[in-house]
């Protein structure tokens, strides 16, 4: 397994947002995770109080979760929890790695959005991660998953303006899907505001819904849906999956 230091300084080079935590936080102001987050705790397990998410990023997510929770937030990378500790203070977000971290705490709902699941790409390494997150589940808690199950096959490039603090900047989208190691790549271009450019090249892990029954029954959960974002059936690359701790 690769060392945690030695992970998260790949992860923040590989992606320019890890790299400027405060330019993720503008481009994912509109992230509705933390909302269809509450909808799903509030369909399957209304008499929550706590709540630690795994892979909280600058607690964004975490920010609205916590008007509702008793929460504790978790990040593999230093500078996105060193801004998180400036830019929210009353959050209690630390660094730690989900395959290994043990808070010595069981919460009511676990949670693991923006796709932080999909960075683990080895199959044993998923296990300690649904480990994790059964550590740290009381009985009948809530797990709440956001992860790509299907992946991006698109091969034409896209553009978009992304607004940054300096301006607009354009970017160029590509994909790439590797069936065998199922790992989709997104490799985006960056023309920046200031005439600069940047590289990305953004590797993600895509389990198929019945990995993640499969990996979440081996710790102990039971999936009680797997559904997009809208709340609908599948019909996205990515999806939310709710399932209950019946281990005791």
């Amino acid at each position: 397994m690769t060392s945690p230091d030695t992970e998260a300084e790949h992860v923040e080079a590989t992606n320019l947002l890890y790299r400027d935590p405060a330019l993720y936080d503008l481009v994912q102001s509109d992230s509705t995770g933390a909302g269809m987050c509450q909808t799903l705790i509030e369909l399957h397990r209304p008499d929550a109080r706590t709540l630690v998410d795994f892979g909280c990023g600058t607690g964004r997510d975490l920010e609205i979760l916590a008007k509702r929770f008793d929460c504790i937030g978790v990040d593999l990378q230093p500078g996105m929890v060193d801004h998180a500790h400036q830019a929210r203070p009353e959050l209690d977000i630390r660094t730690g790695d989900m395959r290994t971290v043990r808070l010595g705490k069981r919460m009511d709902v676990v949670t693991c959005m923006g796709n932080s699941l999909a960075y683990v790409h080895d199959n044993e390494e998923i296990s300690q991660v649904f480990a994790t997150f059964a550590a740290h589940a009381r009985p009948g808690a809530l797990l709440v998953l956001c992860s790509p199950i299907a992946p991006i096959t698109q091969t034409d490039p896209t553009t978009a303006a992304v607004d940054t603090p300096s301006g607009p900047a354009a970017v160029t989208i590509r994909h790439e899907w590797d069936l065998r190691t199922q790992i989709n790549t997104m490799h985006r271009h960056w023309m920046l505001p200031s005439g600069e450019e940047a590289q990305d090249e953004i590797r993600r892990r895509v389990l198929f819904p019945r990995e993640l029954e499969r990996y979440a029954a081996g710790a102990g959960f039971e999936v009680l849906d797997i559904l997009d974002g809208t709340g609908a059936r599948l019909t996205a690359p990515t999806a939310y999956t709710v399932a209950r701790y019946a281990q005791r």
